[in-house]
């Protein structure tokens, strides 16, 4: 799996419709993300969206914020079939 390196290590979990965009991405990532286990990216016209999500040991952990809630967010808050994609933050 290829890794990306912002203010952290990620890994590219999923790219849906070639979604992952680097250069954007990199402009976009704050401090602010870099206590979520995972960093979902949605495009929606034309503009890149990106929204932290976490496991349930993290202590940054709330429902609407749950891994395991994904699939929901994306059919209830993305585009329809928009590109996407899903980074994993590599824990060292």
């Amino acid at each position: 799996m290829k890794t990306y390196e912002f203010n952290n290590k990620y890994e590219l979990d999923k790219d849906y419709k070639d979604g992952f965009d680097y250069d954007v991405v990199k402009e976009l990532m704050t401090d602010y993300f870099d206590s979520y286990d995972y960093i979902l990216g949605d495009w929606s016209y034309g503009k890149l969206r990106l929204k932290g999500f976490c496991d349930k040991k993290n202590k940054k952990y709330k429902p609407i914020n749950d891994i395991n809630m994904i699939d929901n967010y994306i059919k209830t808050y993305c585009a329809h079939d928009c590109k996407y994609f899903i980074l994993k933050k590599v824990k060292e």
